[in-house]
């Protein structure tokens, strides 16, 4: 049996920053109402002809370049994302041409919210221990600031734009690596399905003059629902992923949850009985950038060094669906 490791990781952020001073001047809001709620102080957000493919491109670059990799060295491209740049093709299609699209790699889309970048890993998890690639490029990103109604004012402080990459091989088990995938756990409920929703634009609400007045294609969540159902989750999630991995939670170095919410952040901590300082936060600097939070973090974390060789870090992430990872 082979077993998963990183080779390297990469981020982008579009560069036009929206302050919640900006936000004052937008909607009914303050910027101490949107830092005592969401603990947010800014987002990135990409211009109008910025796609999200555009993004996933940059942090692709960024990643490869760091080990020397060229784009036709990667015989998987996954793309976790919720905002595509259309139906069809898939973002990972289109990413593959804009990194130049010299080989024929498997190319696909996940579509699992918040929590896609660790259902997108599980997967290159099994491709790669089973042989069916050897070099995988998993991708999170997405442009949620297209999505959202910017007259909400409940939920147009929270969300942002980015995207994060993760070059991934297999070795062998003998094969000594401190930076390898060690364990994984997933769940999901459909049942909270519209608690966090975009309703319209799919075959159930094709897209109309109607659904676009009703501003049925922008975000919509109630958020005291979510928040509880996440918390809750993302405990789970963490403890479950450390039995599989032999360890307590009380072991790992660096826990880098997903960023929606400063008091959902801190609630994590707190009910897992871990030292502050092992919880990584960006969440005031982008908001919630949906399933590529995590591995934003991750790369962020490495450049800061809280995250060396060998050490200890948990991924979780909740997203709708309910997904969690």
């Amino acid at each position: 049996m082979k077993k998963v490791k990183i080779l390297s990781t990469g981020s982008y952020l579009p560069p036009k920053v929206l302050t919640n001073f900006d936000l004052e001047k937008m909607v009914d809001t303050s910027n101490e109402w949107i830092v005592t709620r969401t603990g947010i102080k800014e987002r990135r957000i990409a211009d109008e002809n910025v796609a999200t493919s555009d993004l996933a491109v940059e942090a692709a670059k960024k990643c490869l370049d760091k080990v020397g990799y060229k784009p036709e060295d990667v015989d998987t491209i996954i793309v976790a994302t919720i905002t595509p740049d259309m139906f069809f093709p898939s973002t990972a299609c289109v990413v593959h041409k804009k990194l130049g699209g010299k080989n024929e790699p498997t190319a696909f889309d996940i579509s699992a919210a918040c929590s896609g970048f660790i259902y997108g890993l599980t997967i290159a998890e099994g491709l790669l221990k089973t042989g069916k690639s050897k070099n995988l490029l998993l991708i999170a990103a997405d442009t949620l600031s297209k999505f959202t109604n910017w007259q909400d004012r409940n939920t147009c402080v929270l969300f942002g734009d980015g995207a994060g990459a993760m070059l991934l091989t297999a070795v062998d088990t003998e094969n000594e690596s401190d930076d390898a995938v060690i364990s994984t756990y997933l769940g999901a409920d459909g049942n909270y399905g519209e608690l966090l929703y975009l309703p319209a634009g799919g075959s159930k609400m094709p897209a109309s003059i109607e659904t676009v007045e009703k501003k049925l294609h922008t975000i919509f969540m109630s958020g005291k629902e979510v928040f509880k159902v996440a918390v809750t989750k993302m405990v789970e999630a963490v403890i479950k992923s450390c039995e599989l991995a032999g360890i307590q939670p009380q072991q790992l170095d660096l826990i880098i949850p997903h960023q929606a919410n400063l008091r959902i952040i801190n609630a994590i901590g707190e009910r897992l009985n871990v030292d502050p300082t092992k919880i990584f936060v960006n969440v005031d600097k982008y908001g919630n950038m949906s399933a590529s939070t995590v591995i934003v973090g991750l790369d962020e974390a490495i450049s800061e060094g809280k995250v060396k060789n060998g050490s200890l870090v948990c991924l979780v992430a909740f997203g709708g669906g309910f997904t969690w990872g």
